[in-house]
């Protein structure tokens, strides 16, 4: 058992930079001898992987890490294998945004209340534990935190008194998923996303992993654009035609777990969601800017929904301070992955190109110092104009509008 790790440790990152430092196992290599001693034997249980759409195959959990240390994404639909089966038998109507956004006086004056000293100080505290993990008690750990944080800014925004909550949707690996709930005019619901767990690609149990890019940017930036949210009365109040959530899923490294469980439940309930956007990984920047490349917001194109992303540009041309990039991050890339499958008009963006993405993820190294807070704050503005302006559409006439010019 020590001689497989301690080859597999040794062995040459075979993946882009994204996923696997180059020097990573030569970091490890002093807590070893120590370490190896703790490490739980491995398990033969089979988890059914899907690479692609229909390309599938049963794997042990290591050999889910060394796919990711591959570069290999995918979802474990061990337990959801029926997720987007509604989908495929029904016929949804198309997806319809709005041409242009038009709640300028409304949310400009909200992006003003935007904090980065909120930011880092959220970040500080989620990067310290010793890993966020999904089947780890540091995992469980961090997420009583993240629901403790968000139900403070709740009530501190006085917005309990309005119905808004925030409550674990539960799972059986300990570390629980978080649903914020503001609810509006109707059951029709905008989702806005993060994952909130982390990884250590080389022994995830074990090693330590901050995870302040992958993904605890994105969880304190949607973090901040709730609490500024909720300072709007109209939305407390639940004035907006629709309900709008805020999710930290859990288990996104280990095959989109937490994501699907929800949006499974979700489709077997006939929820109505309008959109759905993921924020994984918001803060790093370096590279964009020594390769001589203007910051920017990037903007994934394949495996989202064309109507929403497009949407998506024109609230970061409106609120942003920065332009938008397009680029791509292949299948099952992030948790949005699980709302489109259950047939969810779903987007992600992310902190530039994906090939310009944080190369320190996954280890020991994804650390706040590689990271830019004012860059979390343009992420932070797009969430906030986002959710505001579809959170305030009238899906229901923009529809029927649609359908008049036809």
């Amino acid at each position: 058992m020590k001689a497989s790790l301690l080859s597999s440790l040794l062995l040459p990152a075979v993946a882009s930079a994204r996923f696997i430092e180059a020097n990573e196992a030569d970091r490890i290599l002093p807590y070893i001898d120590a370490l190896l001693d703790n490490v739980p034997p491995s398990s033969t249980e089979k988890f059914l992987v899907e690479l692609s759409p229909g390309d599938t195959r049963y794997v042990t959990e290591d050999e889910k890490w060394e796919l990711r240390r591959a570069g290999q994404r995918f979802m474990d639909i061990t337990e959801h294998r029926d997720l987007g089966a509604l989908r495929t038998s029904s016929s949804r109507p198309t997806p319809i945004f709005p041409k242009k956004v038009k709640l300028q006086s409304e949310i400009k004056p909200l992006l003003a209340n935007l904090s980065k000293t909120e930011i880092q100080a959220h970040l500080e505290k989620f990067t310290s534990f010793h890993t966020r993990y999904y089947k780890s008690d540091y995992g469980r750990q961090s997420s009583e935190w993240l629901l403790q944080t968000v139900q403070n800014t709740i009530k501190e925004a006085g917005a309990d008194e309005f119905g808004v909550k925030a409550e674990h949707f539960k799972h059986s690996w300990g570390q629980h998923s978080i649903v914020a709930t503001i609810p509006g005019k109707s059951k029709s619901t905008v989702v806005i996303g993060a994952h909130q767990d982390s990884i250590n690609l080389w022994l995830p149990s074990i090693l330590p992993a901050p995870g302040a890019d992958d993904d605890g940017s994105g969880t304190v930036t949607i973090l901040e654009a709730f609490r500024v949210l909720l300072s709007s009365d109209d939305v407390i109040k639940g004035n907006a035609p629709n309900t709008i959530e805020f999710h930290w899923y859990s288990a996104e490294e280990g095959g989109l777990l937490g994501s699907q469980a929800i949006f499974s439940e979700y489709e077997k309930q006939g929820r109505d969601v309008k959109a759905m956007l993921q924020q994984d990984m918001t803060g790093f920047v370096q590279k964009t800017i020594d390769s001589g490349k203007p910051e920017s917001v990037g903007v994934i194109t394949d495996y989202v929904d064309a109507g929403l992303t497009a949407f998506i540009k024109k609230v970061i041309e409106e609120y942003c301070d920065i332009p938008w990039v397009e680029t791509k991050c292949g299948y099952a890339c992030s948790d949005h992955a699980s709302a489109s499958k259950a047939g969810y008009p779903s987007a992600f963006v992310i902190e530039s190109t994906f090939g310009d993405s944080d190369d320190h993820i996954h280890g020991t190294e994804d650390l706040i110092k590689y990271l830019s807070f004012d860059h979390m704050l343009q992420h932070a503005k797009m969430t906030l104009g986002l959710v505001y302006e579809l959170g305030f559409t009238d899906f229901k006439a923009l529809e029927s509008s649609e359908i008049g010019e036809l």
